[in-house]
């Protein structure tokens, strides 16, 4: 471990921040290999104050978030953030002891009466690479399931979100020894630096472009890392839907958090007939949901002026290549600009050359397509990298098994948008180009884990008979396990 950091890392050509990470994280490396397996009630205690750092700062919280985005609607923030926190550390909490107890595994009948058993033991050090659209969600997350698996955690926040970052980094040192929780800061020579560090398990949640090159980093230490992406999750609409709830629906989904959400529904596919009337019945409930006024506090502003250029010349470009756009609202009002606010806004009729069809937007832009039939809509599916998340919608079983058979995703809600993401006794996690590995309650338990085989040899077993010198005895010992095999 010391032979690989002092490789990644010339403390004679490294920044004071790069310094303290790496002396931050030597000394939790130490402590873990010196205190490699707290018990239980050391890890409840850790969950508890993890716990307390974000009720005890839920406020502050929201406003620090909000003043990242510029806006961010605090329902947002307390439902899909704060809730969902307290949710995974009441799970971990209620159901630690479980989790740690050896499990009986079965014993091979030629080895009897020896035992098995899988011991779960902690790996060691996990770092996490957070992002700035969920940052305490997000963040904590995966760091509740390396708690609760008995690590130490590195968090390096988002450089997006200072405000958020600040708070944390003040808040976990408030409540946690450094050698148990230490938030880095966002400087950018930090970033590059801190995928390089030989971590025991790294969690990165962001773009797939940049989680592509914090899998070529941890390569060089085989680092074993769980990669959260994204992409492009599709919608599709079934001929048998209820047009105006999966209108709905799927306006919601999008404009949560004004899009900025890895799981939102990137793209939708309607049957060709019902392409208009869905358009408008979405642009109809976004209104509803949202208004028309930039000012709204309900709706999240675009994290910065860099990304809401970007969503600018992806309706610009869908525009100029025959789309037609629908807005619920005024777009040329300055306003929206003025609150860096991006309008809802549909590219009814997309193709696949718009540049909206080639990326993952990322913002409250929603293409729509037409499909004449339901392998059509598969195979549109399946041209592309494998999704976070996909959506169906209708009440044809069999054509909803068609199409779970036959597309491969990270993740599925039938009939509505994002609410897989929140079952917390279901595996998170991508496939492909939306990421690798899992975490959330049990599953992120296990990912933090190294599950132990242990075999427990007792002294009736005739295993001896496998030592030579060899003669009649292994005959016989051959003779009985082919007939056990």
């Amino acid at each position: 471990m010391d032979r690989a950091l002092d490789q990644t890392l010339d403390r004679s050509l490294t920044s004071a921040p790069i310094r303290a990470l790496e002396d931050g994280f030597r000394a939790m490396v130490a402590r873990s290999r010196t205190d490699p397996a707290p018990d239980c009630a050391e890890r409840l205690d850790r969950l508890a104050r993890l716990r307390s750092v974000v009720a005890d700062n839920e406020e502050r919280f929201r406003q620090a978030i909000s003043a990242d985005f510029g806006h961010r609607s605090a329902v947002e923030t307390t439902i899909a953030e704060a809730m969902m926190v307290y949710s995974e550390i009441r799970h971990a909490t209620k159901h630690l002891k479980g989790w740690m107890a050896p499990q009986r595994i079965g014993t091979a009948l030629q080895f009897l009466p020896a035992r098995n058993r899988l011991v779960p033991q902690p790996l060691g050090v996990v770092g996490i690479i957070a992002p700035w659209n969920y940052p305490l969600q997000l963040t904590l997350a995966p760091a509740i399931g390396a708690i609760a698996a008995g690590n130490r955690v590195i968090i390096k926040p988002s450089e997006l979100a200072p405000h958020f970052s600040a708070l944390l980094k003040e808040t976990v040192a408030a409540r946690f020894d450094a050698t148990e929780m230490l938030v880095t800061g966002t400087e950018e020579d930090v970033a590059k630096a801190f995928a390089h560090l030989p971590f025991d398990h790294l969690v990165f949640t962001g773009s797939t472009r940049v989680g592509r090159l914090v899998a070529e980093a941890t390569g060089r230490n085989l680092t074993p890392v769980t990669l959260e992406l994204g992409g492009k999750s599709p919608a599709i609409v079934d001929a048998s839907a209820d047009l105006e709830e999966a209108a709905e629906r799927i306006a919601y989904g999008k404009l949560l958090n004004a899009g900025q959400t890895c799981i939102a529904p990137d793209y939708v596919l309607v049957p060709e007939n019902a392409l208009q009337s869905f358009a408008e019945k979405v642009r109809a409930q976004m209104r509803r949901m949202f208004g028309a006024d930039p000012a709204n506090k309900d709706y999240t502003s675009i994290i910065s002026d860099r990304h809401y250029a970007r969503l600018e010349g992806l309706v610009a470009d869908a525009a100029q290549r025959g789309a037609k756009i629908l807005q619920p609202a005024k777009a040329d009002d300055p306003n929206w600009k003025a609150h860096r606010k991006f309008p809802p806004t549909l590219i009814v009729g997309a193709t696949e050359a718009m540049a909206a069809m080639q990326e993952e937007i990322f913002g409250p832009v929603l293409p729509v397509l037409g499909y004449r039939d339901a392998n059509e809509a598969i195979a549109f599916v399946n041209r592309r990298d494998r999704p976070l998340a996909l959506y169906w919608f209708g009440k044809d079983r069999t054509a909803r098994d068609a199409v779970l058979a036959r597309t491969i995703s990270g993740g599925v809600t039938v009939n509505d948008c994002l609410f897989h993401f929140a079952q917390i006794n279901q595996p998170m996690g991508g496939v492909g180009a939306s990421g690798t590995g899992v975490y959330h309650g049990e599953w992120g338990f296990r990912t933090f884990s190294k599950l132990k085989p242990v075999f427990y040899r007792s002294k009736f077993n005739r295993l001896a008979d496998l030592y030579p010198p060899y003669g009649g005895k292994i005959a016989r010992l051959e003779k009985m396990m082919r007939f056990m095999s």
